[in-house]
């Protein structure tokens, strides 16, 4: 079965985690967030042994590993019934990263609709990655070059996710406004979207009222 997906994208700094975990807490949607794919990895298992050879030495896991790590914890859920599949909306701030992912995935997804997080001043990403990182004593993170290092890296694979979907797809927000408009202006998205596809069957599955935005 595919699986119902919004996907967020954009560059570190656009708040795509934020807006991510923001719908998750809307009844009908589930937010799998990385850390939940990464975080509570089994060690015992070869996959996870894959995983953890590769991060050990501080290299990018093949894309391959990072798509199977999160079928495995997507199966986890469903099994848990913390994931409905067949009533809740999948959405994903954290994968696919690139087209390859996004290729491995495309079996698995049924991709309703990208949210594209769109911030034209790159000083601005900067400020904000650096300003989380301080915040989260991640002093390490906060280095200019490892911050430009990682926009850089957003430009040259994940900004091309774009060209995989098709541009109907696509809804570009700009994220430089404050994380409530955004949310406003995505739930407005989608509320349009599924009421005009006839996937709301009864106000119980309706986003609360002070959240569906007209």
């Amino acid at each position: 079965m595919k699986y119902r997906t919004y996907l967020i994208l954009g560059p570190p700094g656009s708040g795509k985690a934020t807006l991510a975990h923001s719908l998750g807490t809307i009844p009908r949607f589930y937010h799998m967030a990385s850390t939940e794919v990464f975080g509570s990895l089994e060690t015992r298992t070869a996959l996870g042994r894959s995983f953890l050879e590769h991060a050990s030495r501080g290299e990018p896991v093949p894309d391959d590993v990072a798509v199977q790590l999160w079928m495995a914890r997507i199966d986890a859920e469903v099994a848990a019934h913390a994931f409905k599949p067949d009533i809740d909306a999948l959405v994903l701030d954290a994968l696919p990263r690139n087209v390859s992912q996004a290729r491995l995935m495309d079996e698995h997804l049924e991709v309703e609709m990208i949210f594209s997080l769109e911030v034209p001043d790159r000083g601005v990403l900067s400020t904000r990655v650096r300003d989380r990182a301080l915040h989260e004593n991640r002093f390490e993170d906060a280095n200019e070059a490892a911050i430009q290092n990682r926009l850089n890296s957003f430009q040259d694979e994940s900004a091309l996710l774009l060209a995989h979907y098709s541009p109907e797809l696509i809804r570009r927000i700009e994220a430089t406004q404050s994380a409530a408009v955004v949310l406003r202006q995505v739930l407005a998205e989608i509320v349009a979207f599924e009421e005009g596809a006839g996937l709301h069957e009864s106000d119980e599955d309706r986003a609360p009222a002070s959240l569906a935005f007209a």
